[in-house]
C-alpha cells in the first residue's frame, strides 16, 4: 500500500514536533547531566567575607561559572561556627541549584551543637578541594619567639594567656584543646564569629596568639605581624617556611589539618552530582586556580565524591572523641 505524499508530510511533522519537545520533556523531568544548569547556581559559604572559605571559593567561582555554563552566585551565610550556612543546605532543595564549599567545622560541628541535621545523611560530599595546616601565630608585640616560650608561660601562669580562633567547637579550637591536653599547659579560649574579625583582631595585637589556617594569615606572616610558632600537619610545611610542626617539636604524632570540601544535598540526582564533581576537579586543575589557591597556604586535592565521604567521615569520627573528652559545647 502507497502511503499518501499528505501523510507522510504530517507524520514527518508529529516525528519533527515530538523530537523538538523531548529535550524539554528531560529537562522537566531531570533526565541526564545535559538537562542542568538551565539557571544560575547558588554557593553557600557559611562563613563572613574575608575567612579562609571565602577567599578559596572566590578564587574557583568564575572558572566553575565557565565550566557550568552558568553564573555561580557565592552566598555568604556565617554564623555559629558554619552551622548556619550548613542548615540552609541541608534545607535546600535537591534540584542542583545550591550547593555548599564546607569548612572543617563540618565536622566538628556534629557533635558540639544540636544541629537539625546529621552531615552525611542530609549532604553529599562532592569533592575534597583543599587541605592545608593551621598555625598558631603570635603576635609581634608579645615575648613568644616559640612554641616553647608559650608551653612554659601557661605552665606558670595558667588560663593567662588568650588565643583567638574562628569560633567554639571549630577545628583550631578543637586542635587547639587537644595541644594543651597532650602538652599540659592551659589557654585561655577567645572565639570569633569567623576567620575574617579573628584575623582583624589578631593583626591588630587585641588577641596575643591565634590558631588559624593559614590562607588568612599568609601575608601576616610574610611581612612579619604575626609571628608562626607551630604548624598543625604531621611535618613541617612549605606553606610556614622555618616553622616546625608540633609533632617535630615534641607533642607526639598530633595532626589537624585543615580542609574545604564541597557538598550537595543529599538526593540531588546522581547525574548532576557527578557533572559537577566533574566540573570542579577540572577547574582545581587550572593552573591558574591551583596557584592562587596554594599561593594562599594550602593544597589543592581535588578528589572523587567517594575518597571526600571517606575523608569526612574520619574526621567526624577523630574530632568527636576529643570533643566529647573534653566537654565542648557551643553556644547555639
Amino acid at each position: 500500500m502507497t502511503q499518501s505524499p499528505n501523510r507522510g508530510r504530517r507524520g514527518l511533522i508529529v516525528a519533527t514536533a515530538a523530537g523538538l519537545a523531548m529535550p524539554g520533556l528531560l529537562r522537566a523531568q531531570g533526565a541526564g547531566p545535559g538537562a542542568w544548569p538551565e539557571r544560575p547556581i547558588r554557593l553557600i559559604v557559611p562563613w563572613p567575607p574575608g575567612g579562609s572559605t571565602d577567599v578559596v571559593a572566590r578564587i574557583f567561582q568564575a572558572r566553575l561559572s565557565e565550566a557550568l555554563g552558568k553564573p555561580v552566585i557565592i552566598d555568604n551565610r556565617g554564623g555559629a561556627s558554619g552551622a548556619i550556612g550548613g542548615g540552609e543546605a541541608a534545607r535546600a532543595a535537591p534540584d542542583g541549584y545550591t550547593w555548599m564549599l564546607a569548612y572543617d567545622t563540618e565536622a566538628t560541628n556534629q557533635t558540639v551543637m544540636r544541629l537539625p541535621y546529621k552531615t552525611l545523611e542530609a549532604l553529599v560530599p562532592i569533592s575534597l578541594v583543599a587541605t592545608g595546616p593551621l598555625a598558631l601565630v603570635a603576635h609581634q608585640s608579645t615575648p613568644y619567639r616559640s612554641f616553647a616560650d608559650v608551653v612554659e608561660a601557661a605552665k606558670k601562669a595558667p588560663d593567662s594567656i588568650n588565643y583567638a580562633t574562628s569560633g567554639v567547637g571549630g577545628l583550631a579550637h578543637v586542635a587547639t584543646t587537644l595541644l594543651q591536653q597532650r602538652g599540659g599547659f592551659s589557654l585561655t579560649h577567645v572565639p570569633y564569629r569567623g576567620g575574617g574579625p579573628a584575623v582583624s583582631d589578631a593583626v591588630a595585637g587585641h588577641v596575643p596568639l591565634f590558631m588559624s589556617n593559614v590562607v588568612i594569615i599568609s601575608q601576616h606572616m610574610r611581612n612579619g605581624i604575626l609571628r608562626p610558632l607551630g604548624v598543625t600537619t604531621r611535618t613541617a610545611s612549605r606553606h610556614v617556611p622555618g616553622a616546625k610542626s608540633f609533632a617535630e617539636q615534641g607533642v607526639g604524632d598530633f595532626e589537624a589539618p585543615t580542609w574545604w570540601m564541597l557538598m550537595g544535598r543529599a538526593g540531588t540526582p546522581d547525574a548532576i552530582q557527578e557533572r559537577m564533581s566533574t566540573a570542579i576537579r577540572q577547574v582545581l586543575q587550572d593552573a591558574e586556580v591551583r596557584a592562587k589557591i596554594e599561593e594562599q597556604g594550602a593544597d589543592v586535592v581535588g578528589s572523587d565524591p567517594a575518597t571526600a565521604r571517606t575523608f569526612l567521615t574520619r574526621e567526624i569520627d577523630k574530632w568527636g572523641t576529643v570533643i566529647q573528652s573534653a566537654n565542648i559545647k557551643a553556644d547555639t
